[in-house]
């Protein structure tokens, strides 16, 4: 902390978070004790800052040790800009041409120069600013449009749109398009000489019926002394796609594919990923190989790592391969040539899961929403997306080899980057105890304050309706930390591994490219790395590693966004109608439910209008101060939706009656 030249106040330097109504929120960039909290800034506080600015504060306010009340401010200035520029709607009025930023934390208009430099544009077409100018007297600014992306109802323009706020583009740059159209469209003699030939197994690859970027083939069979065979075999983008190359570049800015709800965002040029790299069937290709041996328990008593040229035999998908596993005959299914290695991957995968479990291993059974999309972009559908056991095969066999391969860097002691995925914090494990109180439920905490996976995955084995399951499920999977990259093989908690990387899909994400380099550098062979390239390499993990995770984040919001957005916009057509709904959380301004089609929106407080009703934060509830109704997770309730708000991505639902009463529960 800091003290003020004029005055003995304290002055702090952080991010702004700024909520739509105008009011903020400064994090600092130190904590040192309970006492450094938030620091509230009121609207007229601003001093022209944006959500997101670095700034400094004063604090006008301190920390209320008795009431905890958090600290307020003004901002006195503006250390960084974030926003340099901005996504919003085209508007006219009187004289005037400016933009507003469909990012409601950004209520600033923005007053356009270059409007005469497109003939088309129009009011009501989104596009792209670039700020030229920060008017903080005013709290206006100045910009010059970038990019028109086109009328606002126009089909993709919305998913552009928040593209576009996140500074993603899908076209790659011409000299990327250039280096890409040069490299070659089938493996050449020379290259395939040099690697151990298994091209003469069947192996196949398991995906989604649309799936292009196919990163991984698998191939498994049973030995005479009863062990398994396992192979996994992962497209060798590495030998494509050399350090510091234009291609490289590119792929470090981009971190990893997205998948937006209408389309895909690759981080290679499709020259690559749908092409010379996938592993597309009929076809020789270059890949990594892990091959492994399982004893009778699943437990993987021997490997071996090594470049490899592979045929794929077959390209299968999710549906026919479960549509194999849930019928008898063979032939109907064309996979009778492949069936034995098939029943294979299957025992292969029990054994691997129950070894898992066993070591305590949490499976979050959460099924994921998905908006079915026609022609249009328009949303026709919203389905719940559950784990097939075709899915949960190729799941394990990923899983083997990912931890294979990072053992065998960390037993190597060479540097690599792995999957790191940390204890929960120790105030989040007694918040979620005090919400399994509401279900009779605990994790278990060691002397030191942390807890096992298996604590966590004997909770999740306790519950007997889906109901409960979906709700602790999720607020479990709440509870844990996120998982990042890291130079630090410091092990994965939710998978209960001591040794874990991401190595089976170069094509769609950064760090399996990086380990794959990593790897070639242990292999005594002539296509080892000279040694400028190691070291480069090794000097920049650190960097790769951030950078990565950073990204990863950003395709996880961005494709969150996407679908949230879609389906809001879905369910825009049933306003007025009543559902069934289950409560999943509950906070001071109300409380959120979940319909059967995983969708979520809000009961507000204040719609409550039958009393005055207090939230019990230790309780996790809210409670009517004069009839004691409560509203507790997991309560069963029918609501109506009252708004779809498709710009704040919200719904709001007004409750109407119980469905389920619980013990002790008033009935209305």
């Amino acid at each position: 902390m800091a003290k003020s030249k004029h005055t003995n106040a304290e002055v702090v330097s952080g991010r702004l978070v700024v909520n739509p109504r105008g009011f903020g929120f400064v994090e600092p960039e130190v904590k040192q004790s309970n006492e450094d909290t938030d620091i509230f800034i009121r609207a007229e506080y601003m001093a022209g800052a944006m959500h997101g600015d670095k700034v400094k504060v004063l604090v006008t306010k301190p920390y209320n040790e008795r009431t905890q009340d958090k600290r307020e401010g003004k901002i006195i200035k503006i250390v960084e800009r974030v926003n340099k520029s901005v996504v919003g709607t085209y508007r006219i009025e009187d004289i005037y041409h400016f933009v507003s930023a469909d990012d409601l934390r950004l209520p600033q208009l923005i007053f356009i120069q270059n409007y005469r430099s497109f003939k088309d544009l129009e009011p009501g077409m989104k596009v792209v600013v670039e700020i030229t100018d920060y008017d903080t007297a005013y709290d206006t600014m100045t910009g010059k449009i970038i990019e028109v992306l086109g009328q606002r109802k126009e089909p993709g323009v919305d998913i552009l749109a928040i593209l576009r706020r996140y500074n993603v583009y899908e076209e790659f740059p011409n000299d990327v398009m250039e280096a890409a159209a040069k490299i070659e469209t089938e493996p050449s003699e020379v290259e395939t000489a040099k690697r151990i030939d298994r091209r003469t197994l069947k192996i196949v690859t398991i995906d989604g019926a649309d799936a292009k970027d196919l990163d991984d083939g698998v191939y498994a069979e049973r030995q005479a002394d009863g062990n398994y065979f396992l192979g996994v075999y992962i497209a060798d983008v590495s030998h494509y796609v050399k350090a510091n190359d234009a291609i490289d570049i590119e792929a470090f800015e981009r971190g990893t594919s997205i998948y937006p709800v209408d389309r895909v965002v690759p981080m290679l040029p499709k020259e690559l990923s749908n092409g010379i790299c996938s592993l597309n069937a009929g076809c020789d290709r270059l890949a990594m190989a892990c091959e492994m041996t399982l004893d009778t328990e699943g437990t993987i008593i021997n490997y071996k790592i090594f470049p490899t040229v592979i045929h794929v035999h077959k390209r299968l998908t999710y549906t026919a391969v479960n549509k194999f596993f849930d019928s008898d005959d063979d032939e109907v299914n064309n996979l009778s040539d492949i069936a034995s290695m098939l029943e294979t991957l299957k025992i292969v995968r029990e054994l691997r899961k129950t070894l898992r479990t066993q070591r305590g291993a949490i499976d979050f059974d959460i099924a994921e929403m998905k908006v079915i999309l026609d022609d249009n972009g328009r949303p026709t559908k919203i389905i719940k997306r559950e784990q097939n056991l075709a899915e949960s095969v190729i799941e394990e066999c990923m899983l083997a080899a990912n931890e294979t391969v990072a053992k065998h860097m960390y037993d190597l002691h060479k540097p690599s980057i792995y999957r790191v995925h940390e204890q929960p914090e120790e105030e989040k494990i007694d918040q979620f105890n005090d919400l399994l109180a509401t279900f009779g439920l605990h994790v278990n905490k060691q002397p030191n304050g942390k807890v096992k996976p298996k604590d966590v995955q004997n909770v999740l084995n306790k519950i007997t309706n889906k109901r409960d399951e979906r709700i602790i499920s999720t607020i479990a999977l709440r509870t844990m930390q996120q998982a990042y990259y890291s130079p630090d093989c410091s092990g994965h908690f939710g998978l209960a591994a001591k040794f874990y990387t991401h190595f089976t899909s170069p094509i769609r994400r950064y760090p399996d490219l990086i380990v794959h380099r990593l790897l070639y550098g242990t292999f005594d062979n002539k296509n080892r790395q000279d040694k400028t390239q190691e070291a480069n390499m090794l000097a920049l993990l650190s960097k790769i590693a951030k950078q990565s995770s950073a990204r990863e984040r950003r395709a996880v919001d961005i494709e969150r966004e996407t679908t949230e957005l879609k389906a809001v916009e879905y369910m825009g057509r049933f306003v007025g109608k009543v559902f069934d709904s289950v409560i999943i959380s509950v906070t001071r301004f109300g409380f959120f439910v979940e319909l059967d089609n995983g969708v979520d929106g809000l009961v507000r407080i204040e719609s409550l209008m039958d009393d005055y009703y207090i939230y019990v934060e230790s309780d996790y509830s809210i409670v009517g101060r004069r009839t004691g109704k409560t509203f507790r997770i997991g309560d069963e309730v029918k609501v109506r939706l009252i708004e779809a708000n498709i710009q704040l991505r919200q719904l709001t639902f007004l409750f109407i009656s119980r469905i389920v009463e619980s013990e002790n529960l008033i009935v209305e």
